[in-house]
């Protein structure tokens, strides 16, 4: 993956041909993967950005930072953007997370940076459990202590010189934001005080001072140092700032990145603590050693002979990046300059100094150390590829690990080896042996791979289960690489259950006797395989067949068996839990797979227990009601209402621009549909004519910017909220005022009571609209704590002879959350006017 962003971004020299300073950008001769190893060995220095979510990271900046002046430069994100909202598929929660989390990571690269997470599993307490406006909110729900901890030892193993939150504490931001920012300057002081966390101590860390930390404010008055970063680079043919919206528009699931003119730019910069001596220099690097030289003046005068050292490694350093874009000098000039800079080292480790200025010094060195190898090993030509035979893997299965190494550099490699790290407790076992390799000649190595039948199954956010260790030698020096190998390699049950409908409603006021669930099996394991397939149903229950067995020939075959569920004719409200189970091999597996596979992140799995949850709840409809949905991609509504017993037809293109709209009582759109669905937008007229001869709309929940019109979306002038923050209400359980409670909207077909806005996830409303035409009306009002009301949850107008009703109220995590509120209120206003 990263090798293909490398390839983009040498294409974009044709992409921007000027700079913002108006002179032609002169096409030059780049090998940019060279001068992304070779730029860092010119500073010391290591920067880290925290921030909440993933896309939090302000990447124009650490693309300044860090291909710019190549500074080792880190993001550490707390959660893993779970909560978000999603505009590339329905996946939500904790797949959601992981292709959140597979984003950023794609999108560092582009930046040079990379990128962490506080939070650890997919069960994990830091989770994006949705919009909080307070930063206590968020420590009570994410735990402080849990989240604190994880930030001190990060802080201590990382050791950053400078720390910038991404945000200010302000009541403007999002309360998981201003918890970063809180927790970041906190510990800039705690990191390097013994008594927070010893534990860790004990464990092997050592204290840590951050030596400065800035957060970004607006404008140069409110700033401590401005930096212009809006230079042009030709090595990546356009600023940086352009080059930081290259690696946003990975974030593809939020929808950000932007094309950006080259212009100027500059970021601001207010310094909140700083723990050394910068006097009146306002520079962004002042009192932090910039290099070795830099470092060789903080050393006392006992250390004379090391302080020529340390000066002198710098100049081969200089000398290894002046050697660009000559891959054979870099590379030979590389290897001296390792070679001497392990001598230092080992002269530091030796030396009478102070604790904490041998512990940097040993940091900075060994963080060089890999720096150098990297280059080393670009500049050698050496080109590796590593592959498994199969990247879904079995308890006790066997696979086949080939690495091919082909020199393709000018100079001859000694020792040439690859070796395979893999989990505790496998087995990895290669007949090959090191050796030379020559100028265009190529090796193949080869590992029996088993897999213990014990072995943990995978885990999306743990790092790879096989990686491979690249070596070489040249005159005395070697070198050392971690190569990952082609693809995911995931350790999966052997059978996987994938269950449909998802989620089951039972209607007590219309039982039905029999409900479908149809199991779809996928085979894991190789070759032949049976399983018993059973559901596991609750008492009273009936489910036809008990049992059902199925056959596999091959991996990865799917298989489908239906069972009928009888549920009780006398059951009562509540939650009810079916889950399923094969049995293969002796073994019974319980999980559902979830396959998360997208062109700029890769392929992902998430396993989750294989079950289906079901409310009983009364659940009163029309029985002619006809409903078109028109479907955004970015929810499961229509699905779940037809689930639950609502004739839907979901609309295509084609029925939106010529189909009868008349034939539907209700056409109803998707969540931010007119985001995703341009004949949406072409055929706005067409549903409004709809509403105008007698149809009714309900158009759910849009952001300002989903190509909504204030003037013309709605059939009167309809403004959404707009900044975000100020017009959503984040508390699931705050009160609702029901302002006209005799309306059609709460009576029929369901009476709607105070029990229906109970049980609520993650908050009430998004977006809530901030100015509408009179000629809407209003019927609930709503407000987190401390906050005046909002009361365009629900807003309804009359339009010719028919209705056209706007919510934001989010609805569909409720319905998708088997909330039965979300169903009946839904069900009452996709009925209004059909009495």
């Amino acid at each position: 993956m990263e090798k293909a962003w490398i390839a983009l971004l040498s294409l974009m020299l044709v992409l921007v041909p000027l700079r913002f300073d108006g002179v032609s950008a002169k096409p030059v001769k780049t090998n940019v993967a060279l001068w992304n190893a070779v730029k860092p060995l010119e500073t010391t220095v290591s920067f880290l950005n925290s921030g909440a979510h993933p896309d939090d990271e302000r990447s124009d900046f650490l693309a300044y930072l860090s291909r710019g002046l190549g500074v080792k430069t880190s993001s550490l994100i707390a959660n893993r953007g779970e909560g978000g909202q999603n505009e590339i598929g329905d996946e939500l929660d904790n797949a959601l997370g992981i292709i959140r989390s597979r984003e950023m990571i794609e999108a560092a690269k582009i930046t040079g940076v990379k990128a962490y997470h506080l939070s650890e599993t997919t069960s994990d307490p830091i989770y994006d459990f949705g919009f909080s406006k307070t930063p206590e909110e968020t420590l009570e729900k994410w735990g402080e202590q849990l989240t604190y901890e994880r930030l001190i030892r990060f802080i201590r193993t990382y050791q950053p010189d400078i720390l910038m939150p991404s945000f200010q504490n302000d009541d403007t931001q999002h309360g998981h934001h201003r918890t970063m920012t809180i927790l970041s300057e906190r510990a800039f002081k705690d990191a390097a005080d013994p008594a927070i966390f010893p534990q860790q101590l004990k464990q092997g860390l050592s204290v840590w001072q951050v030596k400065k930390l800035y957060v970004p404010v607006s404008s140069a008055d409110q700033a401590a140092t401005s930096i212009e970063i809006g230079k042009y680079d030709p090595i990546y043919g356009m600023t940086y700032p352009q080059l930081g919206e290259q690696s946003r528009y990975l974030h593809k699931s939020q929808g950000m990145g932007s094309d950006i003119p080259a212009e100027p730019r500059q970021i601001h910069l207010d310094l909140k603590q700083s723990a050394v001596n910068i006097k009146k220099n306002k520079d962004l690097f002042a009192g932090v050693p910039y290099n070795f030289t830099e470092w060789a003046g903080k050393l006392p005068p006992s250390a004379s002979r090391l302080k020529e050292e340390l000066t002198d490694i710098q100049r081969k350093l200089d000398a290894v990046i002046a050697a660009y874009p000559n891959e054979k000098r870099v590379f030979s000039k590389s290897q001296t300059a390792l070679t001497h800079l392990r001598n230092i080292r080992a002269q530091v480790k030796k030396a009478k100094l102070s604790t904490a200025l041998k512990n940097d010094l040993l940091h900075k060195l060994s963080l060089k150390e890999e720096q150098l190898q990297a280059v080393s090993y670009v500049s050698s030509g050496l080109d590796v590829q590593a592959t498994a035979d199969s990247r879904i893997l079995t308890r006790g299965q066997k696979t086949k690990v080939t690495i091919t190494l082909k020199n393709n550099g000018k100079q001859t490699l000694k020792k040439v080896t690859a070796a395979v790290n893999v989990p505790k407790g496998w087995r990895a076992k290669t007949t090959s042996k090191s050796g030379s390799l020559a100028p265009n000649k190529a090796a193949k190595i080869t590992y029996q791979v088993k897999v213990p039948e014990d072995a943990s199954y995978y885990q999306a956010y743990d790092g790879p289960t096989i990686t491979a260790n690249i070596t070489y030698e040249y005159g005395s020096t070697k070198t050392s690489i971690l190569e990952e190998l082609d693809g995911t390699i995931a350790v999966l049950p052997d059978v996987a259950l994938s269950l449909s409908p998802e989620d089951i409603v039972v209607n007590t006021a219309d039982v039905k006797e029999e409900i479908p669930v149809t199991v779809s099996l996928k085979n894991y394991s190789q070759g032949n395989a049976s399983a018993k397939v059973a559901l596991n149903i609750s008492k009273n229950w009936k489910v036809h067949p008990k049992k059902t067995t199925v056959s596999f020939n091959e991996k990865l075959e799917e298989k489908q068996v239906t069972f009928t569920l009888t549920p009780p004719k006398t059951i009562q409200n509540g939650d009810y839990q079916i889950k399923a189970s094969a049995t293969v091999h002796g073994k019974t597996f319980k999980s559902t797979i979830q396959e998360i596979s997208y062109d700029h992140i890769g392929t992902f799995y998430y396993q989750y227990p294989a079950a289906i949850d079901t409310a009983a709840f009364e659940l009163l409809m029309p029985a002619s009601l006809k409903v078109g949905y028109i479907d955004s991609g970015f929810d499961k509504v229509a699905d779940y209402l037809s689930n639950a017993g609502l004739a839907i037809t979901k609309l295509t293109p084609a029925d939106l621009a010529e189909a009868d709209l008349s034939q539907y009582d209700t056409i109803v759109t998707g969540i931010r549909a007119y985001l995703s669905r341009e004949d949406l937008k072409a055929n706005n007229a067409r549903l409004l004519q709809y509403v105008e001869n007698g149809g009714h709309l309900v158009v759910q929940y849009h952001k300002p910017g989903d190509g909504w019109d204030a003037m013309t979306t709605a059939p009167y002038p309809l403004t959404l909220g707009n900044p975000s923050i100020r017009w959503r209400v984040t508390d699931e359980k705050a009160a609702v005022n029901v302002l006209k409670p005799e309306s059609p909207l709460f009576n029929y077909p369901n009476k709607i009571t105070a029990a229906d806005w109970e049980n609520w996830v993650q908050e009430r409303g998004l977006y809530f609209p901030m100015k509408w035409d009179p000629s809407f009306e209003t019927f609930i009002s709503m407000a987190d704590p401390n906050e005046a009301p909002f009361d365009g949850g629900i807003l309804l107008a009359k339009y010719g002879k028919g209705t056209y009703l706007y919510t934001n109220l989010v609805l569909y995590r409720q319905i998708q959350g088997q909330v039965p509120g979300g169903y009946r209120i839904m069900t009452n206003l996709i009925s209004y006017g059909s009495k």
